[in-house]
């Protein structure tokens, strides 16, 4: 199976070394671009939310309800992904 493939994947690769790793992209770049990007997408929503509903205050309340839920998503979401072996070097 596919999936299967996907998950044990037989031509593993050796781990890179922590400093090849570390050097690829600051944590701080990381922290940055992941703000600067759930800004522009709660930014989406609260403008798709006030279209549709017509009223501002909602879209608001839409949009920080949104911010909070895909964070907490995006961490589990990267947990998971992290217990995958396919894809890794």
């Amino acid at each position: 199976m596919i999936l299967e493939q996907i998950l044990t994947s037989k031509n593993e690769k050796p781990e890179k070394s922590f400093e090849v790793v570390k050097n690829s992209e600051k944590a701080t770049r990381s922290i940055v671009k992941a703000i600067s990007w759930r800004m522009v997408g709660t930014i989406d929503t609260i403008l798709i939310s006030w279209l549709v509903t017509g009223k501002i205050a909602l879209a608001l309340s839409i949009g920080l309800i949104e911010v909070v839920t895909k964070m907490l998503l995006y961490f589990f979401h990267e947990r998971v992904w992290n217990l995958i072996k396919w894809g890794k070097h």
